[in-house]
């Protein structure tokens, strides 16, 4: 019998949770490499039907979530598909400092004329209220990338909607350990597969996680006519990597309150943003509704963009890479990716893995004096 998600801790149901559980079947669902099936009640082909991979890792995060859950290829696959379900000539609030990829998918439509774009600061809530009933889709990520800027979600999220109206929130970088958007009352819930849920870099995959029957329809629909399905080894890959994220995260934003504490005042360091720092502008709003304060730091560097350039190619524990959400610490220059020239010069985006956090500490101490 499948374990009950009301009456499961978090941490059990992450290791318990999308197993097949009959007698004599694997303990972990296996990755099947199958397009076709014999014909019967369930199953035909895998892009209309999934596959056991897929509705394991979806039952995992759906109960995590505290909804529905449809699998992608990548989160921007599942970000795509949520703004797929917009008709013609829609408005979409967008924040200010959002993923690049989400940026370029609605620049891209607005010049289709697939929608209007009113791009809004993180913060200004009264805003993002006002635009609960005038916008087709609200579209807000929290906290943000890079800025780490943390929405009133609880506020924005109890706002009236236009009817037909969709708010949707990239739960990302807080994972759902941390943050429940649809608790909230958000609409839709998306996560990156690829950052903490798989979280060993070695997956592309996405997840859209909602309440309402209708909505996850459409979204498989979706799926099954653009072809944006995950891979068997990316689903079996991204639940064993589940089944250690509470461990994880709690080892990596441990580490990442220490770093930020110390970055703060390093002489080399400018300017630090963490939510869980007293001195972050929406440190508020990130202690009332976050379990946790995440494991991203963002910091500038003191000099230019070169010196920031040299802290990357300095650190030797840290890995200098894209991506985040892993086992191991990254980190990178924002400001020198496409569609990010916009963030200040300096700004180093550190995801903290579960390395020794002295040894970490050593690490960037010692790349930081080097400039």
């Amino acid at each position: 019998m499948p374990i009950d998600r009301g009456t499961t801790s978090v941490s059990s149901w992450l290791v318990s949770a999308g197993r097949d559980g009959r007698p004599g079947s694997p303990l972990n669902v296996p990755p099947i490499p199958a397009s076709n099936f014999v014909l019967g009640d369930q199953r035909a082909y895998a892009r209309d039907d999934g596959t056991p991979g897929w509705e394991s890792l979806e039952t995992l995060v759906g109960g995590l979530e505290g909804g529905m859950a449809v699998a992608f290829a990548s989160g921007m696959a599942a970000i795509a598909a949520v703004f797929e379900q917009l008709p013609v000539g829609s408005l979409v609030a967008l924040p200010d400092d959002c993923y690049q990829g989400v940026a370029g998918l609605a620049d891209a439509g607005v010049r289709l004329g697939r929608w209007r774009v009113e791009r809004v600061p993180v913060d200004d809530t009264a805003r993002w209220v006002a635009l609960c009933g005038q916008a087709d889709l609200v579209w807000l990520e929290s906290p943000s990338n890079p800025l780490l800027a943390v929405a009133d979600l609880d506020v924005i999220c109890a706002a009236p909607r236009q009817p037909g109206a969709t708010l949707a929130v990239d739960n990302t970088f807080a994972t759902p350990l941390n943050q429940q958007p649809l608790a909230l009352g958000a609409d839709v819930s998306v996560q990156s597969v690829t950052k903490f849920i798989g979280g060993h870099s070695d997956l592309l995959g996405g997840i859209v996680t909602v309440r309402d029957a209708a909505r996850l329809a459409a979204l498989r629909h979706t799926r099954e006519l653009t072809g944006a399905t995950p891979g068997t080894l990316e689903a079996f890959l991204a639940v064993r990597g589940a089944r250690t994220l509470a461990l994880r995260l709690e080892r990596a934003q441990a580490s990442a309150a220490v770093l930020a504490g110390r970055l703060a005042g390093h002489p080399h360091v400018t300017a630090v943003r963490y939510p869980g720092l007293t001195s972050h502008p929406t440190h508020d709003a990130a202690r009332r509704q976050l379990a946790g304060f995440g494991s991203i730091i963002s910091f500038d560097v003191r000099g230019e963009a070169s010196d920031a350039d040299r802290v990357c190619t300095a650190v030797r524990l840290v890995q200098h890479a894209t991506s985040l959400g892993a086992v191991e610490s990254t980190i990178e220059r924002r400001a020198g990716i496409p569609g990010q020239e916009h963030l200040p010069p300096t700004l180093l985006r550190l995801s903290v893995g579960i390395e020794d956090v002295e040894d970490l500490w050593s690490d960037l101490d010692a790349a930081l004096r080097a400039v």
